[in-house]
C-alpha cells in the first residue's frame, strides 16, 4: 500500500509547483499551524509568515479585524476568521491567507459556541472559503486536530483554486 503524504508535504508540493505563497493567522493553536508548515525543509520558498493573535486587540491591530465584527459576532466566528485570513494575506503580501479561530477549552464555551468549535478561513484575494468544525477532547487534542484539519482544508482549497 502506498502511504499518502502528510498534508504539510502535499501543501509544500502544491505551493512550490505553482510558485505561490501563503501566510497564516492563528488564535487558539498558538503557532502550531505555522510550526507544522515550517517542518518541511525549504518552506521559506512559499511560507511568508504567521501571526498569532490571541487577544481581540491584537486581531484588530495586527490583522485589521473590525471591532464591530468582534463585538457583534465574537472572536470565534465565521466573520472574524474571514477578516483574519484577508488581513494576514494583505500583511504579508501572500497569494493565499489562512486563518483559524476557536475554543480549545476547558472554559470559554457559551450558548452556540461549545468547546471544540473552530472556524477556518482561506482566501486567495478574490474568493474566501470559511468552514465551521467541532472537535472533542482535551485542549491539546483539540489544537492538534484543528491544526491538521486546517492543513487538509488548505490543500483542498488550493487544489480547487
Amino acid at each position: 500500500m502506498i502511504e499518502e503524504p502528510a498534508f504539510e508535504a502535499r501543501l509544500a508540493e502544491i505551493l512550490r509547483n505553482r510558485d505561490r505563497t501563503i501566510a497564516v493567522a492563528e488564535t487558539f493553536t498558538g503557532g502550531m499551524i505555522a510550526d507544522i508548515i515550517t517542518s518541511i525543509p525549504g518552506a521559506s520558498r512559499y511560507f511568508l509568515g504567521g501571526i498569532v493573535v490571541y487577544s481581540d486587540r491584537s486581531k484588530v491591530k495586527s490583522l485589521g479585524v473590525k471591532e464591530a465584527t468582534l463585538r457583534v459576532n465574537g472572536p470565534v466566528s465565521e466573520q472574524a476568521a474571514s477578516e483574519m485570513a484577508a488581513g494576514v494575506r494583505e500583511h504579508f503580501g501572500s497569494d493565499y491567507g489562512i486563518a483559524s479561530t476557536g475554543l480549545a477549552g476547558p472554559g470559554g464555551a457559551s450558548f452556540g459556541k461549545p468547546v471544540g468549535l473552530v472556524f477556518f478561513a482561506f482566501t486567495n484575494g478574490k474568493t474566501t472559503v470559511v468552514d465551521r468544525m467541532e472537535f472533542v477532547g482535551d485542549r491539546l487534542n483539540i489544537k492538534k486536530a484543528a491544526a491538521s484539519e486546517v492543513l487538509r482544508m488548505t490543500v483542498e482549497c488550493i487544489t480547487e483554486d
